[in-house]
């Protein structure tokens, strides 16, 4: 059978914690936590900053934008 029994995979995790030691692979946990943390903290930010981006102009802000724009014209006339 190709497939991985229960077995094989507690072997193999056994010969990893021989290898390893439980210190460095705790240390390798910690450091791929943190990293997928970050990860994930910089994909919700660049979503935000998407998404502020992308928004709509309501027709507040483009009254007063067109109000600055015509009192700029106004006072350097």
């Amino acid at each position: 059978m190709a497939g991985l029994s229960i077995w094989h995979v507690a072997i193999f995790a056994i010969v990893v914690i021989l290898l390893f030691g439980t210190s460095k692979l705790k240390n390798l946990g910690k450091d791929v936590g943190g990293a997928v943390k970050d990860f994930k903290k910089s994909i919700k930010e660049d979503e935000v900053a998407a998404n502020a981006l992308n928004e709509p102009k309501t027709l507040e802000h483009q009254t007063h934008a067109s109000e600055k724009h015509s009192t700029a014209k106004t006072h350097s006339g």
